[in-house]
């Protein structure tokens, strides 16, 4: 059964809405064969996908079943393979807010009425 890519998209629970979807395919979001294709394209087994979420969150997604409707993020494992490169983990224990054990010097934070 042929599956609109917007519709697809949504069902495995990349976008939060097919319109948001379809958008996104629209303004090159996604590629199919380094192609900005459009929301009609229909779906087919083994296709592979590159799609960009954000900043540097891209998915590189290979079509295993071909669903229509929203299921469960554990039925979907099976939906297709995810084929991205591992996210890069940041780094938030070398900046200063997550430290714990950071020592300042006195008189350094923020003045009082006082001192102002």
């Amino acid at each position: 059964m042929p599956v609109r890519l917007d519709t697809y998209l949504w069902a495995i629970r990349i976008y939060k809405s097919r319109t948001l979807a379809a958008s996104e395919i629209r303004g090159g979001g996604v590629k199919f064969k380094d192609k900005v294709i459009k929301p009609s394209h229909m779906v087919s087994i083994g296709e592979i996908f590159n799609i960009n979420l954000g900043s540097d969150n891209k998915k590189i997604i290979e079509v295993a079943v071909v669903i229509e409707k929203r299921q469960s993020a554990e039925k979907i494992k099976h939906a297709y393979i995810d084929h991205s490169p591992p996210i890069e983990k940041q780094d938030k224990l070398e900046t200063m807010f997550f430290k714990t054990n950071v020592k300042s010097e006195k008189g350094s934070g923020r003045p009082t009425k006082k001192e102002s």
